[in-house]
């Protein structure tokens, strides 16, 4: 079959058949009619979380989502977790809970081998996709609404269980970069499976970002900074670019070292609290600084103000 037959088979199941070179600006916002909003990943803690609040506020910055967590919701204790949820509620900010630590911390090491390297973090048994799940159930319990995905099989069962009524209608589910994916094919089956937004893997081309978005109406959250591990994308000069054909998209702002990898790693629960809410500092100037970069250069795009109707803020 000649390529372009391929091509339009594939257009044919909602599948653009080329990476979108002619980046056309997409049609699609939030809904509040926002084209872009900010998202902070490792606030590992409350004073952490109480930084970032505070450094919002000096800038004078919006802030939408906060990644926390991410060394695993088990190293709180339930008082944590009700502290956490009321800071974040007072200042109308949605937080991503990560169940765990689970993946490499859980049994199994193939994921740290070069060839296990390659593919994407997933549950091993019941067992283990029971303990994230048992403490999603608790989370949300104490009035968390948002949690984080690592992979299909996960992200189906909470929908199901979403669709039943055992879980709240207004929980939403972000699907990892940990996932690993990275076509709009991909993107249409984690939209099918009940994912409210998702972060494809971040060294994409603007093209192929924009073909994404044309398969799929759900937020692309894109990481514009990235740790060294992942390969230190800085990408700040692309962001009136990105708000303008990715709409409606997160920027992820998540500098340093490393994420959950090797023993630079940031979140993980002996790193200093007083470190993390240094970098939360950091990372809200970050956002400002892209904030100002959007404004000059693509002033048509429109930040969500603080406490948007459908944050997952949490409901303590």
């Amino acid at each position: 079959m000649p390529l372009a037959a391929t091509r339009k088979l594939m257009e044919k199941h909602g599948v653009p058949g080329t990476d979108a070179r002619d980046l056309p600006t997409s049609k699609k916002r939030f809904p509040d009619g926002a084209w872009y909003r900010m998202e902070i990943s490792g606030i590992e803690r409350l004073n952490v979380l109480e930084a970032a609040i505070d450094e919002m506020g000096k800038r004078d910055i919006p802030l939408h989502r906060m990644i926390s967590m991410v060394m695993g919701a088990t190293y709180f204790t339930k008082q944590d977790w009700k502290d956490f949820a009321q800071m974040a509620a007072d200042a109308k900010l949605e937080v991503i809970v990560t169940p765990g630590p689970r993946a490499t911390w859980y049994t199994g090491r193939q994921i740290v081998t070069p060839e296990g390297g390659l593919s994407g973090l997933r549950f091993r048994g019941s067992d283990s996709l029971s303990h994230a799940i048992d403490e999603i159930l608790a989370l949300i319990d104490v009035g968390f609404r948002g949690f984080l995905a690592i992979e299909e099989g996960e992200l189906w069962l909470l929908n199901e269980m979403k669709k039943a009524g055992d879980i709240p209608e207004d929980v939403i589910f972000k699907v990892s970069i940990y996932a690993g994916h990275g076509n709009a094919a991909g993107a249409k089956v984690l939209e099918s499976l009940g994912a409210g937004t998702f972060n494809p893997v971040a060294d994409l081309t603007l093209p192929e970002y924009a073909t994404i978005r044309q398969a799929c109406d759900i937020p692309i959250d894109m990481h514009i900074l990235l740790t060294e591990s992942f390969g230190g994308y800085t990408r700040f000069y692309d962001a009136p670019e990105v708000v303008r054909t990715l709409a409606p998209v997160y920027f992820k702002v998540e500098p340093g070292p490393a994420c959950a990898a090797t023993g630079a790693a940031l979140y993980k629960p002996w790193v200093s609290p007083d470190l993390l809410a240094g970098w939360a500092r950091e990372k809200v100037k970050y956002a400002s600084i892209i904030h100002e970069i959007v404004q000059e250069n693509f002033p048509e795009g429109v930040l969500s103000e603080i406490g948007a109707a459908d944050l997952a803020i949490p409901k303590p």
